[in-house]
């Protein structure tokens, strides 16, 4: 794995000799206490999507008096949480989703890691947690990954999925900034999110009465409160016959996202142009690594019209109606793309595209492409 520079920081001393807090922890700083004992790695082909995980954990403790402690690997266990917490009553939290592939060489790679940890500090800074290195991070992060490397699959259909989790601790009922916090993270190897598998097209139920997110609010950060506001109308979407929720926004019902990924429109517009469009980063979507990827790709090739736009349930029916939808799909770092097949609006079902020739589609080519970005 490529390394990464140093950081800045650290302890400094104040007037007098006393210490002043320390700014940030330093991978060159690491403790690493490996496990005595190591589990049995499981099957790639049996993974259930988060629910194995490595043998390691890194922690790194904060508090306001003292700053950042030494960053720490160990054996993988429970936390020790006083229930007062402030992550536990006031969802004072944040987290990260990545991947390291095993390439086709046997190299282990991340794939564009910078992208996250840039998120996950503007989650913090809107969390009100404390400012990190995001390059010292990175650097623990791979070596975590480098201990734990025997759990990244031999598989071209799992990899290893990284868990940062950045926590307030502080025991106090007090609505306020925590005093105190905790960063971890955890390694899970994983095969396809969704149980159906890792291509296969998705049902969408959209109904504009809930929201995942607003305008003002942190639908752009990582944060757990976002995913689990929004298990009550993905139930309900279970409930009608669909398998995941496409979340629409003010008056006009402007797509935002399909369920826990991004979503881009593969079309012929209204001006008659082919065009691949998602919605704009504008508050309330989140800015998916996946996501930028995808346009990157698309900027890169040069071959249609690549926009960032607000799209709304008129724009997609009118265009149903016309046959100029081509695809319509979802991306995120669990799935990486994800085809819809029809959706639920007004207890209407709205086709997009054919599934049934899917292998041959825009969506599919870009996970190839993708696939082809991991592994070499």
């Amino acid at each position: 794995m490529k390394d990464c520079n140093n950081g800045c920081s650290a302890e400094g001393t104040g007037e007098g000799g006393s210490k002043e807090p320390v700014e940030t922890f330093k991978a060159e700083d690491l403790i690493i206490t490996r496990a005595t004992v190591l589990k049995e790695k499981p099957d790639p082909s049996t993974l259930v999507f988060g629910t194995v995980f490595t043998d390691h954990m890194l922690t790194v403790e904060w508090s306001l008096e003292l700053g950042w402690e030494k960053p720490r690997i160990k054996p993988l266990q429970n936390l020790s949480l006083h229930p007062g917490s402030s992550a536990l009553h006031y969802a004072v939290e944040l987290f990260e989703g990545l991947k390291a592939f095993r390439g086709v060489d046997n190299k282990i790679r991340l794939f564009r890691p910078n992208l996250n940890m840039d998120r996950m500090y503007r989650s913090a800074m809107r969390a009100t947690l404390p400012a990190f290195d995001k390059k010292e991070l990175l650097e623990c992060i791979q070596q975590l990954v480098k201990l734990d490397e025997e759990w990244v699959p031999y598989s071209t259909s799992a990899s290893l999925y990284i868990r940062p989790t950045f926590i307030g601790t502080e025991p106090s009922l007090g609505v306020k900034k925590p005093t105190k916090a905790l960063l971890f993270v955890i390694l899970s190897p994983v095969g396809p999110y969704f149980s159906s598998g890792s291509f296969n097209p998705v049902s969408l139920w959209a109904n504009p009465k809930y929201v995942r997110a607003w305008k003002g609010g942190t639908g752009d950060c990582k944060m757990g409160g976002n995913y689990g506001s929004s298990l009550f109308a993905q139930c309900e979407a279970v409930e009608n016959a669909c398998q995941q929720v496409l979340w629409l926004y003010g008056e006009d019902n402007q797509i935002t996202e399909v369920g826990t990924m991004n979503l881009f429109l593969y079309w012929i517009n209204e001006d008659g142009e082919e065009e691949l469009a998602t919605p704009p980063l504008d508050g309330i979507i989140l800015p998916g690594v996946m996501r930028q990827s995808i346009l990157d790709l698309a900027h890169k090739w040069g071959e249609f019209k690549v926009s960032e736009r607000y799209l709304t349930m008129d724009d997609l029916t009118t265009a149903v109606e016309e046959n100029r939808v081509r695809e319509m799909f979802g991306s995120g770092t669990a799935c990486v793309v994800c085809p819809v097949s029809t959706i639920l609006y007004k207890d209407e079902v709205t086709h997009c595209f054919f599934t049934s020739c899917h292998f041959q589609t825009f969506a599919y080519n870009l996970t190839l492409w993708i696939y082809i970005w991991t592994k070499c």
